[in-house]
């Protein structure tokens, strides 16, 4: 490394800033946040920034011209002077012969630190730097950054502090880095983070007390990792799957998303699929009882969202009944997946008001969904099909049955907002037919309803060839 990163105590001291141009309130602004007085001298009149920050009495702006020992006694000194190469060379030679770290702005060859890329989150600071070669690559990650730090991340740490102390006689030193890893991966953190303290209180005292009488319990959460594309995973499910102990794996997570899973995680195939079950419900639910007493994190992989079609319900009851601490984390489920891949509004102004999901599980002996059929003929009315595939053609036969007209648009959707996506155009009519010739037999989701024309137009509509010399 040609710089050392580190951390500078700013209480009691002052940096200097030579400028009064836009570069100079730039880093008067981002120095106003630290807990030293920020000088400012300007043989100019100040930006209007500047300004406003001196009016706020966050920066002294002095008017005259800069001296050589401007610079004794200072933390850093920044040369922000526009236009002015000899004057430049005089502030960085001034600093380094005072033994004053100093940075002129966009000249690394005359600075002796850089300026990061800072992300905010008081007391947290993240800092992104590239040696002085790439500072527009350092503020993109650091718009990365501050796109996956909670704007609350901040009041985290200081929680934390508040209990250092207190965990510090509580626990040994071992138990104590489990500890805070499960306050700052586990439902505390979750609460802080969504403005609710007394419930992150209440937990950490109830964990820590728990501790010290020998218990170690874990903790399952619930994650739904979308309909198979990894870019759509939330913040929070990446988080849960990057610090679990126990992965248990629902056979609709792709690849791709067990990519993101912590490479030394213990992980377990508990995936069920029409007419192969890994493993019965029941023990799936045991597994995670058994793993979270041992005082492991225990990640539950679902494919879209654990709450719809996902039996999250009965394993966060389960889990609950155990004494076994649970967080459901929600994704984006299979239906507003597919819909956004494929073009097809699950409710539109002129064709649908209203969208009903329901499962194609077939649950009576003649192998036919138990439906309200009625309800779901209606026009003007979307109906998602999750696990439908099988019993296509008896839902097609019911709906026509109840009124639903033959020509209804619809669309049968494979592998949803992955690089193997099919889409299907189709009719109620020949749905059956559809799904059979097409031997679909990936994870599909049945469309069904007006707004299905808008994907039949797409697949019709074929651009024109170029004509000769158009090009």
């Amino acid at each position: 490394m040609e710089q050392f990163p580190i951390f500078l105590t700013t209480t009691g001291g002052s940096v200097l800033i030579v400028g009064g141009g836009v570069n100079a309130a730039r880093k008067a602004r981002l120095l106003s946040k630290a807990s030293a007085r920020v000088d400012v001298i300007s043989d100019g009149p100040p930006h209007p920034e500047l300004q406003t920050l001196a009016d706020a009495g966050a920066v002294t702006v002095h008017a005259r011209p800069f001296t050589d020992i401007d610079v004794d006694g200072r933390l850093l000194v920044i040369g922000a002077v526009e236009d002015d190469d000899a004057l430049l060379y005089r502030i960085a030679a001034a600093a380094r012969a005072a033994r004053v770290p100093v940075n002129v702005v966009d000249r690394p060859d005359l600075s002796t630190f850089l300026m990061p890329a800072i992300v905010d989150r008081d007391p947290l600071v993240v800092a992104i730097g590239s040696g002085g070669s790439a500072p527009v690559l350092a503020r993109s990650i650091r718009a990365k950054i501050e796109a996956m730090l909670p704007a609350r991340t901040g009041a985290l740490a200081r929680f934390a502090d508040g209990f250092r102390s207190t965990v510090a006689r509580a626990l040994p030193a071992d138990a104590r880095r489990r500890f805070w890893e499960w306050v700052f991966d586990g439902p505390v953190s979750s609460a802080v983070l969504s403005g609710d303290e007394p419930r992150a209180r209440s937990a950490l005292i109830d964990r820590l007390n728990r501790n010290q009488a020998g218990e170690t319990p874990g903790l399952v959460q619930l994650v739904g990792v979308g309909p198979g594309d990894p870019d759509l995973l939330t913040f929070k499910a990446l988080r849960a799957m990057q610090t679990a102990d126990v992965v248990l794996v629902d056979s609709l997570v792709s690849p791709e998303i067990l990519e993101c899973v912590r490479r030394d995680a213990l992980r377990i195939d508990v995936g069920k699929r029409s007419g192969r079950h890994t493993m019965p419900q029941s023990d799936i639910q045991e597994l995670m009882v058994e793993h979270a007493r041992a005082g492991q994190r225990v990640v539950r992989l679902k494919g879209g969202d654990p709450f719809l079609f996902g039996r999250g319900g009965e394993e966060r009851a389960h889990l609950l009944a155990a004494g076994v601490p649970v967080e459901v984390v929600p994704g984006v489920s299979a239906a507003f997946g597919c819909a956004a891949a494929t073009g097809i509004p699950l409710t539109h102004r002129d064709h649908a008001q209203g969208v009903t999901f329901v499962t194609g599980h077939a649950r009576d002996a003649d192998g036919v969904p138990d439906l309200d059929w009625e309800a779901l003929s209606r026009p003007g009315h979307t109906v998602v099909v999750y696990m439908g595939v099988a019993t296509a053609p008896a839902i097609a036969d019911r709906l026509i049955a109840a009124g639903r007209s033959a020509a209804t648009p619809c669309a049968v959707v494979e592998n949803g907002t992955r690089p193997d996506q099919r889409t299907l155009p189709t009719t109620l009519g020949a749905l059956a037919d559809t799904v059979a010739a097409a031997g679909v037999n990936g994870p599909a989701l049945l469309f069904i309803g007006e707004v299905c024309e808008a994907v039949a137009t797409d697949f019709a509509v074929q651009a024109p060839p170029l004509a000769a010399g158009a090009l």
